[in-house]
């Protein structure tokens, strides 16, 4: 198998951390990618970085959006200027294996599934692990997710002559649009198939956007009622899972 992988990357005064996120993709075992580095008005010298890249290695292309608009539309320009048969998404601050592309892809291809995410490791803001470690269901349906909103961007990898890429298409929200779009995929009647191994690090920013569990939750209320369009009284049933589950998440395994 060496079908072309789309790796779509938003980056926002990234220049502490591109670099490493690119050199995890420069060490992939597999190399037919193209990498999408897509920057959302950056005012620091993450430019810099990203353009010493794309001189020396023609599969990085990059994109500077005349506007600051949210991860949600970097990441459908990444999607519209993807050529792959799989599309993958790595933030700017997150990492992967050297293995993590030869596996998903094998995983899939061999199973004929079309939605996975692999396990993936937490670290801090310096690289070093945390030794704590999020672990895939083995498989997971739409209403499932509306619980368990457990899928990570760091780990998806979707195969596109499988799925409609319409259906990645993110909705124009400033938080949660990732999940958003798991949903429109997984509503499609696509299953999702956890890969358990990890094969990605997730990094732990200081003052992001998911550490902070009241935003989270209502990010995620916001999802159940004006982007799914659940009745009160089921957008309350799936946020009862959702802090069970989120709770669940903060108990971690080791390798």
């Amino acid at each position: 198998m060496n079908e072309l992988v789309s790796i779509i990357t938003p980056c926002f005064n990234s220049e502490d951390l591109i670099e490493e996120t690119i050199r995890s993709v420069q060490e992939q075992d597999y190399t037919n990618w193209e990498m999408i580095i897509i920057d959302d008005c950056s005012s620091d010298g993450t430019s810099l970085i990203v353009e010493k890249f794309t001189r020396k290695d023609k599969r990085i292309k990059f994109i500077q959006l005349r506007n600051n608009s949210g991860a949600a539309v970097a990441r459908n320009k990444g999607l519209d200027e993807a050529q792959g048969r799989f599309i993958a998404y790595l933030d700017a601050d997150d990492l992967w294996v050297p293995n993590k592309l030869t596996m998903q892809i094998d995983f899939l291809v061999k199973n004929g599934y079309g939605f996975s995410c692999c396990d993936y490791e937490k670290i801090d803001i310096d690289g070093v692990s945390l030794n704590k470690y999020i672990s895939m269901p083995k498989s997971m349906s739409y209403n499932q997710f509306l619980r368990n909103t457990i899928i990570q961007t760091v780990g998806v990898i979707i195969d596109l002559d499988i799925i409609d890429k319409k259906l990645l298409i993110m909705p124009n929200v400033r938080r949660g649009q990732d999940a958003a779009t798991w949903l429109q995929i997984l509503k499609s009647g696509t299953e999702f198939k956890g890969q358990n191994i990890v094969l990605a690090k997730y990094r732990r920013v200081p003052k992001s956007l998911s550490s902070n569990k009241i935003k989270a939750f209502k990010r995620t209320w916001y999802i159940y009622r004006h982007i799914e369009k659940l009745s009160f009284i089921k957008s309350f049933y799936c946020a009862i899972g959702w802090a069970y589950n989120a709770i669940k998440k903060r108990i971690y395994f080791n390798r």
